[in-house]
């Protein structure tokens, strides 16, 4: 599908915290390229409740605001906890605008791989062959996703995660900075069930039930998470 469909665009960044202000450099690439098509473009931030005007140089919108602006109105969701990444992505689909996969100029995608909606593929990081990814996926720096991959819908991949080959991961799984994740096989991936969360650091050699939390080399459950 074209990327463009009309004369001016404004390019809405969900949430001005931290992971938001640290992809600026990436998200405003993207808007360039997206200029240089001809379009008008505008980046804004979009908060539920602003507390400033500008952050880091960009104008701050409330949700409201922006979701009445006039012309083609593109998102991502720049926010950590997938509940609520979730949440507003829903909201804002709803409200008429479109999704827009961030994508840094330095990340590699193999080839026969599925990119899903809304995902924000930070920069140095990599998605490999054959893999399938869900919607609004974050994959932070200097992170990979192994070939044969199935990641679902709102997974989040902290800095440095190193994931092998032939692993499923459930929406909203949390997987933290550093951890490492084995490959699995054609005949049994590796598992990580639906809002599991693998600590920073973890090394993971089994499958993780759904809505575990686990931490420690090698990963062991330490708690259970609440359902969803």
């Amino acid at each position: 599908m074209p990327l463009l469909s009309a004369d001016q665009a404004i390019i809405g960044i969900i949430g001005a915290g931290g992971h938001g202000r640290d992809s600026l450099p990436m998200i405003r690439h993207n808007a360039a390229a997206l200029a240089s098509t001809g379009v008008d473009v505008r980046l804004v931030f979009v908060e539920e409740q602003p507390h400033a005007s500008v952050v880091n140089g960009t104008a701050v919108l409330s949700f409201d605001e922006f979701c009445a602006s006039a012309g083609r109105k593109l998102f991502n969701v720049a926010i950590a906890d997938s509940i609520h990444r979730e949440r507003l992505a829903m909201a804002a689909m709803e409200q008429g605008a479109e999704p827009m996969a961030l994508v840094g100029s330095s990340v590699m995608i193999g080839d026969e791989t599925t990119i899903g909606a809304g995902v924000m593929l930070s920069e140095n990081t990599m998605v490999m062959a054959n893999d399938t990814v869900g919607r609004f996926f974050h994959l932070n720096v200097f992170a990979y996703v192994g070939h044969d991959c199935v990641v679902g819908d709102f997974v989040t991949f902290g800095p440095s995660v190193k994931c092998g080959g032939r692993v499923h991961f459930g929406d909203h799984t949390y997987v933290g900075a550093g951890a490492m994740i084995r490959e699995g096989s054609s005949s049994e991936p590796l598992r990580i069930g639906r809002g599991a969360v693998v600590g920073m650091g973890a090394v993971v050699l089994n499958d993780v039930p759904p809505f575990a939390v686990v931490a420690g080399n090698p990963a062991k459950v330490i708690k259970m998470r609440d359902e969803f």
